[in-house]
Parts: C-alpha cells; structure tokens; sequence
C-alpha cells in the first residue's frame, strides 16, 4: 500500500482530480438512490404489479451490492483501483442503459444485481482510494456528505422528468451521467493505482506468502474480530438511519398529528442535518483535537440524546429539533467507520476490508426497516422512537467492542 507520503509525492492532478470526481461520483450515487420512491409508482402502474412485488427489486440490488462487497478487495488485488473503477462504473452505466429500455418485470429483478453490484464496487473503491490519504477522515466525511446532496436534489429532479417523460428516461439520463465520470477517472488517476494488498504474515490473520487468490483475502478479513464487529456496527448504523428515514414521517402524522406538507419537510429536515453533520463535525472535532475514535463517540452520545428528545418531549418543536439532531450526529458515524477501518485488520488487508465493511452494511439497511415496520404495524406508529433509541445504545456497545480491538492510530511520516 502505498505510504502517505508517496501520495503526497503525485502531481497535483493525481491528487486533487480523482477527489473531485470520487465526490461527484458519490452525488450520482445519491441521486440514483434517491429517485427509486419516486420512481416506484410509475413502476408499479407499468408493470401492473403491487407494493409487495416490486419491493423485490430492493432484494435483489442488495444482493449484487453484497456481492461487490465480497469481492471489491480481489477486484482491487487482482486488478488496481482505476480498473476496478472502470468496472464498477461500467456496470453500472449497462444497468442504467438496461433499465432505460424497459425490460420485463423479471428481466429487471437482474439488472437490478447489476444495478447493486456497480453501485457496490464504486462505493468499496472510492472509500479505499480516499482512505489510503492523508486526512482521510474529513476526505470521507466529505465524500459521504455529497452522497446526501445528490439525495437531497433526487425527488425534485425525479419529479421535474417525470413530467414530460416516463419514468425509464430517469435511468437514461444517470446512465449517460456515469460515462464521462468513469473517463475522468480514467484520465485524472495515473495509469496503475495499486490497491496495496499483499499477502500478510501467517500470524498476522492474513494469507500466506503465495496465497494471493481473492479467496483467500477475504477468509483472513473473516477472522479478524474487530472487522466483525466493525460490519455489524456499520449494519446497525444503516438500519438506525434508514429506520428513521423510511418510517419518520408515518410516526410524525400518525402520532402527532403533524399534518402531511410539514412532516415531509421535517423529514428532509432530518437528511439534510445527516449530510451537514458529514460537512462540519469532522473539521470541528480535528479543531478540538479530537481523534476519529472520541469524535465517534461523541457523536454517538449525541444520537441517544436526540433519540431521547424526540421520545419523551411532545411537539412539534421537538420533532424538528429532535431529528434534525439525531441526522446531524449519525452522519460522520459511517464515512469514519471507513477512515479508520485498515486499523481493523492487517493493514494489507485494507481494501477488502473496506470492501466487507461496506457490503454487510446492506443486510442492516434492510433488517432494521423492516422490523421497524413491522413494530409500527403490530404494536403502534409510538414504536419508532424508543426503536431508534434502542438501536442508537446498540451502536455504542458495538463501537465500544470494535475500538478494543483496533490497532493503535499510526504516527504519522517524515514524509508527511
């Protein structure tokens, strides 16, 4: 893995570009992620199907995200990280293009693999190339803070297209915005980005001298506890985010009454304090001399807290409040997850590391909604609060288990 230093050492363009398109990237990411509700009841009235049914385009892009998760670091191995952009970024532009040309129902539940496995390995290799930098935690704070920007803008944009053209023209247009993101990556990066794996000592939990083979790297991540701990906490983080994301507004016009115009805009309300949260806290807490472990923490304690607010105090004000706060301190909980995450493992182990950690995240993302649905409709919409609070000191257990285990912060270089 190339050092610091060496990173420093690259052209500017080598050091800059590739950043400002890794974020431009993730704004793409957003958007396409953002226009699926919009999207779905046109969808649904194509293709004469129900909730029920289409709900299964949401399992099958999670299975080919997972699948990029497993296998982003062997690609990175195998490869380098401008190829497995390329990759990536090829996929999906082809499952964009498919879906720009309407498949049938079934034919879509595959490019929907396609679909999960392309948006997998941008996400895997974009948070490998910025974490392999130096100030790689306000770099990938950054990063995921343009992921909320393009999800912010999705559903006015979705809705604007969908005035004069049917709902596919929506794909064609992010499939067509992908292309000239992949050349750029293809032109800013140098002509081999090594993604730094090499086999590990024997002893070190990573493959032996000669085991080379994808395979292989992924068994030795598997056995390290702390990046075991790391995938279940960043699987409860996403299932805490989407939770509160997806059942938010039902709980604040059900169980405050809050009328139906008010309540959509306090739930923006809560991914815009996600996404500024991912743009302030980090330069703040480096300010304040915090390292990424304590500003974690303290983050976390921030969540209960709004957890709490918005549980135990009535009112309008307090809704607001209450999740606006509870997205600003969840959102630097991820992007730092993946700055500190080659101290999970050996640090030759790093890319897939990162490329687990973000896979398994998917499984949360769609477990937790679930079940919070599920309490929603069996017990009463009252559920989502003490259920986000729940999670909230499961995220604090978990991350307490995950930084014993971690490796010491390295000093940094002469070089740097």
């Amino acid at each position: 893995m190339s050092s610091p230093g060496r990173e420093q050492a690259a052209p500017p363009r080598h050091r800059w570009a590739p950043v400002a398109v890794s974020y431009l990237t993730f704004i793409l990411i957003g958007v396409s992620t953002g226009v699926t509700g919009v999207l779905l009841p046109a969808q649904m009235r194509d293709y004469g199907v129900a909730e029920a049914t289409i709900g299964i385009t949401f399992f099958t892009f999670s299975a080919g995200f997972l699948l990029a998760g497993a296998t982003a670091g062997a690609l990175i191995h195998r490869l380098d990280i401008r190829a497995s952009l390329a990759i990536g970024g090829g996929a999906f532009v082809l499952a964009g293009l498919l879906t720009a040309l309407r498949p049938p129902f079934a034919a879509l539940l595959a490019v929907q693999v396609a679909a999960g496995y392309g948006t997998g390995v941008l996400e895997a290799v974009l948070n490998v190339l910025l974490a392999r930098r130096p100030n790689a935690t306000t770099l990938l704070n950054r990063l995921h803070a343009f992921f909320g920007v393009g999800a912010l803008i999705a559903p006015p944009l979705a809705t604007w297209m969908l005035g004069f053209a049917a709902w596919p023209f929506v794909w064609l247009v992010l499939a067509v915005t992908a292309i000239p993101l992949v050349v750029a990556f293809w032109l800013t990066l140098p002509a081999r980005v090594p993604g730094g794996e090499t086999p590990a000592p024997a002893e070190g939990g990573g493959p032996r001298p000669g085991e080379k083979g994808g395979g292989s790297l992924l068994a030795a991540v598997v056995r390290e506890p702390a990046v075991l701990f790391g995938a279940v906490f960043l699987a409860v983080y996403v299932g805490v985010e989407l939770s509160v994301g997806n059942w938010a507004f039902t709980f604040l016009t059900r169980e405050r009454e809050i009328p139906a115009l008010l309540a959509g805009s306090i739930v923006s309300g809560y991914w815009l304090g996600l996404t500024a949260g991912r743009f302030v806290i980090s330069p703040i807490a480096t300010r304040l001399g915090l390292t990424a472990i304590g500003m974690s923490f303290a983050c976390m304690f921030g969540v209960t807290a709004a957890a709490l607010l918005t549980w135990l105090v009535p009112g309008t004000v307090a809704a607001v409040a209450g999740l606006v706060l509870f997205g600003f301190f969840l959102g630097p909980l991820f992007p730092t997850t993946m700055a500190v995450a080659p101290r999970l493992a050996p640090p030759a182990l790093a890319p897939t590391t990162i490329g687990l950690l973000n896979g398994v995240s998917v499984i949360g993302g769609a477990l937790f909604p679930w079940l919070a649905g599920a309490l929603t409709e069996g017990i009463g919409t009252w559920t989502l609060p003490p259920y986000a609070l729940a999670l909230a000191v499961l995220q604090l257990v978990v991350w307490r288990l995950v930084t014993v285990r971690m490796a010491p912060e390295p000093l940094p270089s002469a070089a740097s």
